[in-house]
């Protein structure tokens, strides 16, 4: 018999960009549904606790569900989501960001650990959030810094 690997542990990141402030909200989970989904936005609103935020994102069956209703009613017309067209990934700032994670962090990366991937993943977008004009860079915003 020859032994064969495991099942793959897999994770997601689930993230946001604020096209104008550079700043990301990425979470990474083992799933991909609609309840982390609803985390993400529910993180979005706990970090933006006044004005409005505007959402962006595609058509993914896990944009529409009663744990993202909840999270969109219960932010009282503070969430607005905004759907992009089908196969636009190019409309979306932070697929621009996500290919450039991958460009540093994972392109042609073996880790030893699903735990080491994590850690890189989580410093990745640490260290990108200490410098918010990177980001924006690499999202094509023109967005001024203000300090």
């Amino acid at each position: 018999m020859i032994p064969t690997p495991a099942q793959p542990t897999r994770h997601y990141g689930i993230g946001a960009v604020n096209y104008h402030t550079g700043e990301t909200v990425v979470l990474l989970k083992r799933h991909k549904r609609r309840r982390e989904i609803a985390e993400l936005l529910q993180a979005l609103v706990d970090k933006h606790p006044a004005g409005t935020i505007y959402v962006a994102w595609d058509n993914a069956n896990t944009h529409e569900d009663d744990e993202v209703e909840v999270v969109v009613r219960a932010a009282a017309g503070r969430l607005v989501l905004l759907y992009l067209p089908t196969y636009s990934p190019w409309l979306n700032p932070i697929e621009m960001l996500w290919r450039h994670f991958r460009r540093e962090v994972t392109h042609c990366e073996l880790f030893p650990t699903v735990k080491a991937l994590l850690a890189a993943a989580r410093e990745f977008f640490d260290r990108y959030n200490q410098a918010p004009y990177r980001v924006l860079s690499i999202i094509g915003s023109h967005a001024q810094i203000v300090t």
